[in-house]
């Protein structure tokens, strides 16, 4: 019964209807935050924050350098605590919240910040998250999920952050219709923008329409989603300056990156401390950073997304991102 419960909500999703002004008509995403209709703008976001320890040092090591733009919280994790008091100590980083319905580490688990007894579609045996999204949406309770997530942005909010998007862990929130158009429609709740993949990939799998969907409930949103990682820790440096360069002019595209510091606790909770350690260090590096500037390249954070999608009018220029101690 909960696995047809979980497939008929997800099959329930219809077609939008079209309207409107054409595309063409209206001022883009770039012309609207202020800057030339030819501008490549990049936004940076370091996910996965308050995970462990060692990914908190590793984030705000990149906020505090510049190199990369905002991060996302993770509420339900061990480190959550953490994450938030950094928050706290320096407002101004660009916060958001990594909405969380899975647990993908071997030993290293968590579960909902409602409870498991609150929540019981949404645990394994032992009350944590499911390892990925299938087991998560062949048990999952769409009213249980809702319940978590705006507990997640909640308590977010209440330890103080000033909180400027959602996005979602491994995509839980977003893989299949349903749940994405919770995504959405919980982002317009809570008059903040969100991460949203691109209308050729949308378009691709059918899922247009979720993005006409966050148009018409003024959910802002990147043009573009680029994901993946490098294929090797040597070719760092080259696939992510290549991968910024295909960034289209005159959409803001969004990239993002999972921070840690080299310290063993990285190596002994997750699969990836290498590759984590790797980006960090390129993104938090001076010289990265000078290489942008020379390409042209614009960088914002979600908070200037998140003051056009609530006044309707663009931030004052940023010139700079990160801070001294």
């Amino acid at each position: 019964m909960r696995m047809f419960r979980s497939v008929c909500w997800m099959a329930a999703v219809g077609m939008l209807a079209a309207g409107g002004a054409a595309a063409q008509d209206k001022p883009s995403l770039v012309e609207r935050l202020g800057f030339a209709k030819d501008a490549r703008v990049l936004i940076i976001n370091g996910d996965d924050f308050g995970m462990n320890h060692a990914t908190n040092v590793g984030t705000l090591k990149a906020l505090k350098s510049g190199g990369i733009t905002s991060a996302t919280i993770m509420a339900p994790c061990p480190w959550y605590l953490e994450a938030a008091k950094m928050g706290r100590a320096h407002p101004q980083a660009n916060l958001g919240v990594h909405t969380t319905l899975t647990s993908e580490w071997g030993v290293y688990k968590w579960g909902p910040v409602v409870g498991r007894s609150a929540a019981p579609s949404l645990c394994d045996d032992n009350g944590h998250f499911f390892t990925d999204v299938f087991q998560l949406y062949l048990s999952g309770n769409p009213e249980e999920v809702e319940k978590e997530i705006r507990a997640q942005v909640d308590r977010v909010l209440q330890a103080g952050v000033d909180v400027t998007h959602i996005d979602s862990h491994m995509g839980a929130m977003q893989y299949a219709p349903g749940y994405h158009e919770l995504f959405i429609k919980i982002a317009a709740s809570y008059k903040l923008p969100a991460r949203i993949a691109g209308r050729e990939m949308m378009d691709k799998y059918n899922a247009g329409y979720l993005i006409d969907m966050a148009d018409e409930m003024g959910v802002l949103h990147p043009d573009e989603l680029f994901m993946g990682d490098p294929p090797s820790i040597e070719a760092t440096e080259a696939w992510w300056k290549d991968r910024m360069l295909q960034a289209k002019p005159g959409q803001v595209t969004e990239l993002y990156i999972h921070c840690a510091a080299d310290e063993p606790e990285i190596f002994a909770t997750t699969g990836s401390a290498r590759r984590r350690i790797a980006d960090t260090d390129f993104f938090s590096d001076p010289l990265t950073r000078e290489w942008m500037v020379q390409q042209g390249i614009v960088k914002v954070s979600y908070r200037e997304l998140r003051e056009l999608q609530r006044t309707g009018k663009p931030m004052p220029r940023v010139e700079g991102y990160g801070w001294d101690d």
